[in-house]
């Protein structure tokens, strides 16, 4: 069985979202794609114009690139507007630091020498490194990628500098909000066990459409419980992380490692339960028999979700319509739930206790080696 067969995840990224998704589904996820923001065009992008205008009028004495595409992207930019060579010149003369491995690469491309970079690949660790000498009088460039960083350059401002913004790729809110309207949704409802956010101003987007819509609490109480965002790096959490909202992130700000963390994270979560001889597991919208992933539909989905919930406790037939998606009208539609869910996953597992309720068929006697995430 695939890692994350019978999971739900939503995809925000504008930017290689196709390779993100790729890499989810190869691992069994059902993925849902809602952008939270769009680029806008370089070509169009009179605040980057009028930054490298600034920067290629007066020498500059420290320039800061805080991401290999970000870089580029300026480069391309200005060779555009004819300002590329005299760009490269003010780069050249100054000192160059690199927030990243990616960051230095580009740098190297463009036929520049880049002079200091950290271990850590944090901002935090460049602002550190720039603090500790004497910025008054100096001119720092700071490339930026999306999203301001008012901590970042309001301290080097502070510290004497003055400071000159440059805003590659700046994103703003989609065209078309329905699908991560339709997201916010599902976090609200529950119905999607994961969102990734390979950028901080997608998790921006995402928590200003829920509090226009009135759902900032039910969405902010989605990520502390069930719903697991899960985030490329600290700069991306970070918004979250402010909220006391915990995130999953890998060691390394990299597509593939956030995947990776995701499939250890989701199966993990998931109490294993031994039930009438089998081995089961409850996921997003699946239910896995002796490792074997079988999907439901929403309304067996919502009965066993809450059977599981207190394996082995009768469970009013009351109680499951209330958790019927839609609600249900009456208790015929629990029964017909049940009966579905039975024909997926075995007659024996869901119990019928005469004019009280369900409950599955729970061996506690047999959960001794069985706790979440998997048997031991």
């Amino acid at each position: 069985m695939l890692p994350l067969a019978g999971f739900t995840v939503g995809v925000t990224a504008a930017r290689r979202r196709e390779e993100l998704g790729a890499l989810l589904e190869r691992r069994g996820a059902r993925v849902v794609y809602a952008p939270a923001i769009r680029i806008v065009p370089l070509d169009d992008d009179a605040e980057l114009l009028a930054a490298t205008r600034a920067c290629v009028e007066q020498p500059l004495d420290i320039a800061v690139a805080t991401t290999g595409i970000g870089f580029r992207g300026w480069m391309e930019a200005a060779d555009g507007w004819g300002l590329g060579e005299p760009l490269l010149d003010r780069l050249g003369a100054a000192t160059l630091l690199a927030r990243g491995p990616k960051a230095r690469g580009a740098i190297r491309a463009a036929g520049l020498t880049d002079h200091w970079s950290p271990p850590s690949e944090s901002s935090a660790e460049v602002l550190e490194h720039l603090l500790a000498q004497d910025l008054s009088g100096q001119r720092v460039a700071v490339q930026l990628h999306g999203e301001a960083l008012p901590d970042f350059t309001d301290a080097l401002t502070a510290a004497g500098a003055e400071v000159v913004i440059v805003p590659v790729y700046r994103w703003v809110p989609p065209q078309d909000v329905a699908p991560l309207s339709r997201l916010v949704e599902a976090i609200v409802t529950r119905q999607v066990d994961c969102v990734v956010f390979t950028s901080a101003p997608a998790v921006v987007s995402l928590l200003r459409l829920a509090a226009s819509a009135g759902f900032t609490a039910e969405v902010e109480a989605a990520f502390r419980g069930p719903v697991v965002p899960a985030c490329v790096g600290p700069v991306t959490a970070a918004r979250l992380e402010r909220l006391g909202v915990a995130t999953v992130q890998p060691a390394r700000s990299r597509l593939g490692a956030l995947v990776r963390e995701i499939v250890a994270e989701l199966p993990a979560r998931c109490r294993t339960l031994r039930v009438a001889g089998h081995t089961i597991q409850v996921r997003g919208h699946a239910v896995v028999v002796d490792g074997i992933a079988r999907e439901l539909a929403p309304g067996p989905m919502a009965v066993m979700t809450e059977l599981a919930r207190r394996p082995g406790v009768v469970v009013p037939r009351a109680e499951l319509l209330a958790v019927l998606p839609g609600g249900g009208s009456d208790e015929h539609a629990v029964e017909m739930a049940v009966t579905r869910l039975r024909g997926a996953v075995g007659a024996r597992v869901v119990q019928t206790v005469v004019k009280r309720g369900y409950r599955l068929a729970y061996e506690p006697e047999a959960a001794g080696a069985v706790k979440y995430g998997g048997p031991t």
